[in-house]
């Protein structure tokens, strides 16, 4: 199957159009896949169906007329639901219930390997290949279609899966076999939690002290202190905006998941425990539907400081 092929004649199906979703499917559609989409909110899909996009009825209507089917909700239990479970808007059956044998199935979400591992196995009895492809680099990433895919699962399913995720990502990893790309997301999630504390912290004592936040913003990028995290932190911390992008609650549920998996594979997390109880900090102080970046808030009190520019 070539790419040019793939492109034309494809029928793609997306589930899940939140922040990150509703970007990627979009870029499905402009690279001129055929797009047919579900979500629980039904109003989510209004602006893909005015694009050209069809909406769905039903996980039956759904999953008989796609050939590749791509998934991003929030956390293990979503998944589960709309691959095994009871799916979504209650319906009873998840997707393996009405999938077509020889659908290629591409779950994005960020969750742990062994929810993977069940699903793929599931997904083996319906005839049906089944890849972990979570995704990072934020809601802009999403929208330029810049996104880094780690993608876990079977050689040619990935090879058939290439024209499809080319369409929402440009740094692409085959990982290793069902789990593995899990497994680097939730590594990438502990070190981005990690920096992200780091450079919060960094910069609350910068305020404390009386610096010049823009400036040392600046000598910190260009030195060893330097990470995405804090590159990220002069247009939301600093300039005092907090709306997600990445929310807390996401944040915490991804270093939670790390933090199983380190447990599975006996090791350390120390810096990751750390994190997790600041993400969780934050959520107590009822900003967890606030951006990462809001972690900062219980930092400042702390220290009766503000970090802004």
């Amino acid at each position: 199957m070539n790419e040019s092929h793939t492109s034309s004649n494809t029928h793609v199906g997306y589930i899940g159009l939140g922040l990150m979703g509703r970007p990627m499917a979009e870029n499905l559609l402009k690279a001129g896949f055929h797009l047919t989409v579900y979500n629980r909110t039904r109003a989510r899909a209004e602006a893909l169906e005015a694009r050209g996009a069809r909406s769905a009825a039903s996980i039956a209507e759904f999953a008989a007329q796609v050939d590749v089917l791509c998934s991003c909700v929030t956390g293990p239990k979503d998944v589960e639901e709309v691959y095994l479970g009871d799916g979504l808007r209650g319906e009873a059956g998840g997707l393996l219930s009405a999938v077509r044998p020889g659908t290629l199935l591409i779950d994005m979400s960020t969750i742990d390997p062994a929810t993977h591992r069940r699903i793929a196995a599931a997904a083996r009895e319906k005839g049906c290949d089944y890849l972990d492809a979570p995704v990072s680099g934020g809601v802009s990433g999403a929208r330029d279609g810049t996104l880094a895919i780690m993608v876990g699962g079977s050689t040619d399913a990935y090879e058939r899966a290439l024209p499809v995720l080319r369409a929402m990502g440009k740094n692409l990893y085959h990982c290793g076999p069902t789990g593995a790309g899990a497994t680097a997301k939730l590594i990438n999630q502990h070190m981005n939690a990690a920096n992200a504390l780091a450079a919060c912290e960094g910069l609350v004592m910068g305020a404390k002290a009386g610096l010049d936040l823009t400036q040392l913003h600046e000598l910190l990028m260009n030195s060893s202190g330097s990470s995405y995290s804090l590159r990220g932190l002069r247009q939301s911390a600093m300039a005092g905006n907090f709306e997600p992008g990445f929310t807390i609650d996401n944040m915490e549920k991804d270093v939670t998941l790390a933090a199983q998996l380190s447990r599975e594979l006996g090791v350390r997390f120390l810096s990751g425990a750390i994190s997790q109880q600041v993400l969780r900090e934050a959520q107590l102080s009822g900003l967890g539907g606030k951006g990462t970046a809001a972690q900062i808030l219980p930092m400042e009190r702390l220290a009766g400081v503000q970090v802004r520019a």
